[in-house]
């Protein structure tokens, strides 16, 4: 029988597994039946442990890492918007605009030409996918 540090150990390895399986397939459909068995968990039992490890559900995290890799080939990259917001899991310019602002306080042409400071702050930071 597990103690709760070992249980919680193994939950952390486990959403930690999952964490890389995300990063590594962002531009494929992330859906949580197959998250949870990344992590060997059913679908209930997955979302209440990966939002207790992370602090955020796994469709935010997954959102807030597309949007962090987005800002980072805005800044750095020769891409159209409506590409990266394709590559970001966005059908339209309107829906990729309204996530990017709410994460980022600007529009993705604005971080693109570093006109918020959020932007510079992030590239400061060194943060990106």
């Amino acid at each position: 029988m597990f103690t709760q540090t070992a249980s919680s150990t193994l939950n952390h390895e486990r959403i930690l597994a999952v964490q890389r399986y995300i990063r590594a397939n962002l531009d494929q459909p992330l859906r949580r039946d197959v998250l949870a068995s990344v992590a060997g968990f059913s679908i209930p039992h997955f979302h209440r442990v990966f939002t207790s490890v992370t602090g955020e559900s796994a469709g935010a995290y997954v959102r807030r890492i597309r949007l962090e890799r987005a800002g980072y080939k805005l800044r750095f990259g020769a891409i159209d918007i409506m590409e990266v917001a394709m590559a970001a899991g966005y059908d339209s310019h309107a829906a990729f605009s309204k996530a990017f602002k709410k994460q980022y306080g600007c529009s993705p042409s604005d971080f693109r030409n570093l006109g918020c400071f959020k932007a510079s702050q992030l590239l400061r930071e060194g943060k990106h996918p």
